[in-house]
């Protein structure tokens, strides 16, 4: 006849659990390490896409009572300290000292407790931070209608060194009412996971309106979901960040059809980020 099972029983099981979870943990901080042998030097340590293709499967598998947001952050603290095992990483944050906003809490969740963070004033100072390599990753405010002087602006440009937008924070959404909307730019690769949203920087030499744009993205095959326009002084032309569903790579036949029908207004443009999909949590 079997005996009841204790309450030390379980506690004793819950030990061999916690033992269990830190031997993979150890042994999945080696294999990293492994992984980071083999990479070239200079490779990136951060890896955007792979990171969110985690996360998508992790959540895609969830069962039981545990709570998935917790899971997500459990995955994210490890995924962050094991990216300071490979390389180091620093995250600029919009946050003025005077008005901690829900960005530093979205990088902390996002980036893990135990990597550093620099406060700047302003996104542009963000981007900077990244550009002058005093930070790995700038998490900025998703792009406000009424920017006086849009940062996204400065992402403009063709240099390897230009960071690019690599993630929507935060990843798992309807967690929190107040959670806020950020981007993340890294001056790394644009991967694909599969669903995606890609950032197009379109400049153009003159006040070209919304609507006419949005119908050459169209004509395009480049439907928009959101568009920010910025008017540059003196009638000189403006500069458009263009967001639409898709990964779509610089050499992509849409963008050369998007050329085309914008004509001889083109100034520049190119794909200035891309990020995966964010997930919706479900009641």
């Amino acid at each position: 006849m079997s005996q009841k099972t204790t309450l030390d029983d379980l506690r004793r099981e819950i030990d061999e659990i916690d033992q269990a979870l830190h031997d993979l943990l150890l042994r999945r901080t080696e294999v990293v390490l492994r992984i980071a042998g083999h990479k070239q030097p200079g490779q990136p340590a951060l890896r955007p896409a792979r990171e969110a293709a985690i996360i998508r499967a992790l959540v895609g598998r969830h069962q039981g009572a545990f709570p998935v947001q917790a899971l997500v952050r459990i995955w994210r603290e490890m995924m962050g300290a094991l990216t300071q095992v490979q390389a180091p990483l620093a995250v600029a944050v919009v946050a003025p000292e005077d008005q901690r906003t829900p960005l530093w809490d979205l990088a902390r969740d996002h980036y893990g407790s135990a990597t550093p963070m620099l406060a700047t004033n302003t996104p542009v100072a963000a981007v900077r931070a990244v550009s002058e390599g005093n930070a790995t990753v700038a998490v900025v405010p998703w792009p406000n209608e009424q920017d006086a002087d849009p940062w996204w602006r400065f992402l403009f440009s063709e240099d390897a060194k230009t960071p690019r937008i690599i993630a929507r924070l935060p990843f798992l959404r309807g967690v929190s009412p107040s959670e806020g909307d950020a981007l993340v730019l890294a001056a790394v690769p644009l991967e694909a996971t599969g669903d995606d949203h890609t950032l197009l920087g379109i400049e153009l030499n003159q006040d070209m309106s919304r609507g006419r744009l949005k119908d050459c993205l169209e004509a395009a095959g480049l439907p928009a979901t959101q568009i920010r326009t910025h008017f540059m002084p003196g009638n000189t032309g403006s500069v458009h960040l263009v967001e639409v569903e898709d990964h779509i790579p610089a050499d992509d036949a849409r963008l050369h059809a998007l050329a085309q029908k914008l004509g001889e207004a083109l100034v520049r443009l190119l794909p200035v980020g891309v990020y995966a999909t964010p997930l919706t949590l479900r009641p």
